[in-house]
């Protein structure tokens, strides 16, 4: 943000009058009530108030007063305020005598930004727990620091009447509050007690209330081994004691759920570090305003249930951000289980009437209340990496709020998206508004959910794109949707961005350059130019283009999208692919008879896809190895293989010729045969092998990095959240004197696409 400044000639009397405006997050976060108290202390006279753009100010008083408003809007705005651009101009005087709050307008195109949602602050939770205080226990205590904003908000400016808290007229004690400017809930729109907010119920799976105190029977229902429909910020959510291994596994059943792991709400830091390492920077994120789940290594004495989380020795750790999560594990003082509500693949049920006939069949009763929620938002998920955050999945707590990029669009652009945990974005002038996690677009409601959040995030910015950035895979339901859309609307500028330039650019735009930089992009697949399907690639690459440099080799990809689901299959393509013989190889008897199947059809003349993917390189050595033959979610094998190399330290690695363009992977796959039938422990082959695809792949970006003179290599892809390959490649990266780009602000994984997108049909785009 550049530093706000008034050129200002003083009057007489040695006073001026100032027009200033705020943009950014501004709405909703108490700012009216910090500038009010700000004028106060400054002896400024004028007013506040908020419009389509944000706040304005005109505040009257001596030109030092006037600086110090100025400095302080800059350098200490409220907590949840995120000011992106201050200007001031001068005014004539007025002659005012006191300083106001004036009533919103909304005259012009909106500019203004809504606040994500925020966990519960100490202040709000101090009168929860407080018997004397009149929100004792009360569901849905909040204030301007904090509560629902985004999955309540149903349009701009931000006021009580356009949320879903507008069918909850304030009691005469409540609106005092929203209308003391003194007052800690000062217009905070979801203001409410017991007298006058929405009502806690705790009701049956046929929706008959349930008797007594519903957080009381909810916490004995837990204890007592039941499953419970909770209903959150963003949708609803399922839990069960996470210490009942018969309870949690009842619900992995219900759920459809095999393997997958399990998010964990634990009662707070102290609980939280009983179960997991916990550092202080991973402390600090569990403990945010945003709350998110954070992935963290599982400590083996954890009174968790082994349902939670199958074969996987880290766990994804939250922290209650909720006044019902707070009074909920208060109650029990145990950790809880607590999943998104919905079957697998579905997207989570945020509507009452639909999370009744979807989790009927999973939950044994419903915590639930009558407060709307307007757009559904799971759960962020990240790590935390040398001391930075690592997105896994960027959703409640932080969108909508907008990432400068280091390009500016002339004209409205929404980013598709891939097909795999889809979001879309919204560029509008150098602000990027990555959207909630929408999912997999692979069914009618996720599509429905995903056309919902772009028709209303885009009546929320007042944007009407004009550009619709997609992904090439003419499959792809968020590609449909472009062209389907740019078909019925004149004017649609339709532009296809390579998804692994997609991914590269994201990483680029997010660090604020623009390139040019050698990029390295490693995931499960995305449909190239040449009509392969990629996913182990080296290019130079900018915002505006790239050049592929090097790739991994193919290899057949039998079945297509089954070979994703049963990774032996991917050994079987790179068994033949390199000519090796299977005989007496595991992999191929515990797949009889379909290994033969299997290799008739790889000898044959019949097409089979083929694809460089790294992802699908990791498939084939998990199943080589014996690890995973069939995988029962995204990334499972490849999960396994990383637990199994982490038992080895430091290792050498298989040596991988580098020929030309190709990085030669058929050489991990022979060296792992070689290395099983010789008896060496699965371990040190899944170290060795991830050694040496990191040093192949620090191989083919020195080169080209030589090649070019380029000294920036910029790491995407949904196979970096594979710490290990991330670290031995950074680490070596950096050795030689490159400097390395990585994610913190978006995933690596496909949700950041639609930022990449966005990214490059703006600089694409700036010169037409």
């Amino acid at each position: 943000m550049t530093e706000p400044s008034l050129q200002v000639q003083p009057h007489t009397e040695g006073r001026v009058r100032a027009r200033i405006r705020v943009s950014g997050i501004v709405q909703g976060v108490g700012f009216r009530p910090f500038v009010h108290g700000l004028a106060g202390q400054l002896g400024l006279v004028g007013f506040v108030g908020n419009d389509e753009s944000g706040v304005v100010i005109e505040a009257e008083g001596t030109a030092p007063a006037l600086d110090a408003m100025l400095a302080a809007l800059r350098d200490r705005p409220p907590a949840l305020a995120l000011v992106t651009h201050i200007a001031a101009t001068n005014m004539p005087l007025r002659g005012d005598t006191a300083f106001a709050i004036a009533a919103s307008s909304a005259r012009g195109p909106r500019a203004t930004l809504i606040s994500p949602d925020t966990a519960t602050c100490a202040e709000c939770l101090a009168e929860l727990r407080d018997p004397a205080d009149r929100r004792y226990r009360h569901p849905f205590i909040t204030c301007t620091n904090c509560g629902p904003r985004f999955t309540i908000v149903t349009g701009v400016p931000y006021d009580r009447v356009a949320t879903t808290m507008a069918g909850f007229p304030m009691c005469p004690a409540c609106a005092a509050e929203y209308h003391d400017p003194a007052d800690r809930r000062f217009h905070a729109q979801p203001v409410c007690c017991p007298d006058c907010g929405p009502t806690l119920r705790l009701v049956d799976a046929d929706g008959h209330d349930l008797p007594g105190d519903p957080i009381t029977g909810a916490a004995r229902m837990l204890i007592d081994g039941g499953v419970l429909a909770v209903k959150g910020l963003g949708g609803y959510h399922l839990a069960a004691l996470a210490g009942n291994e018969q309870a949690v596994a009842e619900l992995r059943a219900r759920k459809h759920r095999e393997d997958k792991p399990f998010a964990v709400l634990a009662p707070g830091l102290a609980a939280a570090a009983t179960l997991a390492e916990l550092g202080p920077a991973e402390a600090a994120e569990l403990a945010s305003r945003r709350a998110p789940i954070v992935l963290l290594r599982r400590r083996r004495s954890a009174p968790l249930a082994a349902a939670v989380a199958p074969g996987n020795d880290h766990i994804g750790l939250m922290l209650p951000y909720t006044p019902v999560h707070h009074l909920l594990l208060d109650d029990l003082a145990a950790p809880i289980v607590l999943t998104s509500g919905n079957l697998s693949d579905e997207p989570i049920a945020h509507l009452d009437d639909d999370a009744a006939a979807r989790l009927g069949g999973i939950a044994d009763a419903f915590l639930t209340h009558d407060r709307p929620i307007r757009t559904r938002a799971d759960d962020s998920v990240l790590r935390v990496v040398a001391g930075r955050t690592y997105p896994i999945r960027r959703s409640r707590g932080y969108t909508p709020e907008p990432l400068q990029i280091g390009v500016a669009a002339g004209e409205p652009v929404l980013g598709c998206g891939a097909e795999l945990k889809n979001t879309f974005c919204v560029l509008r002038g150098a602000e990027a508004f990555p959207s909630h996690h929408v999912g997999d677009l692979e069914n009618a409601e996720t599509l429905r959910a995903y056309t919902d959040g772009i028709d209303h995030l885009g009546r929320l910015l007042d944007v009407t794109p004009t550009v619709l950035a997609h992904d090439l895979h003419p499959e792809y339901l968020s590609t449909k949707y472009a062209i389907e859309r740019g078909a019925v609307e004149p004017g649609l500028r339709l532009v296809g961005v390579q998804h692994h330039h997609a991914h590269l650019a994201a990483c680029l735009a997010e660090n604020g350059e623009a390139g040019p930089a050698i990029g390295i992009a490693c995931d499960g697949l995305g449909y190239g130019t040449d009509g392969v399907l990629w996913g182990g690639e080296v290019l130079e690459v900018s915002l505006t283009g790239f050049r592929r440099l090097a790739h991994l080799e193919p290899a057949p990809l039998p079945g297509g999208a089954t070979a994703i689901r049963q990774p032996w299959r991917m050994a079987a393509a790179w068994l033949h692919a390199t000519g090796t013989d299977p005989a007496g190889l595991a992999v191929a008897a515990r797949n009889s008879p379909v290994w033969t199947q299997v290799e008739r059809l790889l000898s044959s003349d019949l097409e089979v896809p083929t694809t460089t993917s790294a992802g699908r390189l990791f498939d084939a050595v998990a199943a080589l190895v014996g690890i995973r033959d069939r995988v029962n979610y995204e990334g499972q094998a490849a999960i396994e293989l990383e637990q199994a190399a982490s038992a080895v330290g430091e290792c050498e690695g298989y040596p991988v010729r580098l020929d030309d363009q190709l990085i030669r992977a058929g050489d991990l796959i022979r060296a792992v045969v070689a290395d099983l039938r010789v008896g060496t422990p699965v371990p040190v082959i899944a170290a060795r092998f991830h050694t040496g695809l990191h040093d192949a792949l620090v191989a083919a970006a020195v080169r080209s990095a030589a090649d070019t003179g380029l000294e920036v290599v910029a790491l995407s892809g949904g196979v970096f959240q594979n710490l290990r390959l991330l670290h031995g490649l950074s680490a070596r990266l950096t050795a030689v004197g490159l400097r390395v780009l990585v994610h913190s602000r978006v995933p690596c994984n496909d949700g950041g696409i639609s930022l990449g997108q966005v990214a490059v049909a703006a600089a694409s785009t700036a010169g037409t």
